[in-house]
């Protein structure tokens, strides 16, 4: 009986990952779709191309890029985020994913680093996210000149602490931010026995 109960909870997590993506992946292309139905309806009736949603979406998200990249259309995206800038609690959500997005930017590509902190004399590590390599413009008082501020995801992504430490603290890690990210995610439980894949 034990046995069975192995095999069905071995079963249980093999497949759950597996159902929950393909689920998640289905509820917003579903989403997609339905919003594209409606948005193209009045012009083209009822007819409808099945994967039309994913494709516009895709273009619009493409051209959206282009607007933005332009001088003109920048400056008035920012009369657009300026409601979003202004109002209290708002403000705060807005700043903070605004933040987090720009991190995974292409411009941001050379702050991007994964590291092991450690201070001297202690053998506890911690694997944290480079994400400011210099204090410059930041309120005085907050980080030394040579320090840097390295941000440690906690397990789950239920939050985590941003530490202002000396650069000889640091080693790097040959990681990409994704896979740290995905492995903090999960609390480094990977059962991965190839440590590149």
């Amino acid at each position: 009986m034990n046995r069975l109960y192995q095999y069905f909870f071995r079963g249980l997590i093999a497949i759950l990952p597996l159902v929950l993506t393909v689920y998640v992946l289905y509820l917003l292309i579903s989403w997609v779709e339905s919003m594209a139905r409606w948005a193209i309806r009045p012009l083209v009736g009822d007819y409808y191309l099945p994967g039309l949603g994913i494709v516009l979406g895709f273009l619009l998200i493409l051209a959206l890029g282009f607007l933005v990249s332009q001088r003109f259309t920048a400056k008035l995206f920012s009369l657009v985020e300026l409601p979003f800038t202004n109002l209290p609690v708002i403000k705060s959500i807005y700043s903070s994913l605004k933040n987090f997005a720009d991190y995974f930017s292409p411009h941001q590509q050379s702050i991007q680093q994964v590291v092991s902190l450690s201070a001297p004399g202690s053998e506890l590590a911690i694997m944290g996210l480079v994400t400011r390599q210099n204090m410059s413009g930041l309120p005085s008082g907050l980080g030394e000149r040579d320090q840097v501020a390295v941000y440690l995801p906690m397990g789950y992504m239920i939050g985590g602490y941003t530490v202002f430490v000396p650069r000889s603290w640091l080693t790097p890690v040959d990681m990409s931010v994704e896979e740290a990210m995905r492995s903090s995610l999960i609390a480094w439980m990977s059962s991965n026995k190839n440590p590149n894949t």
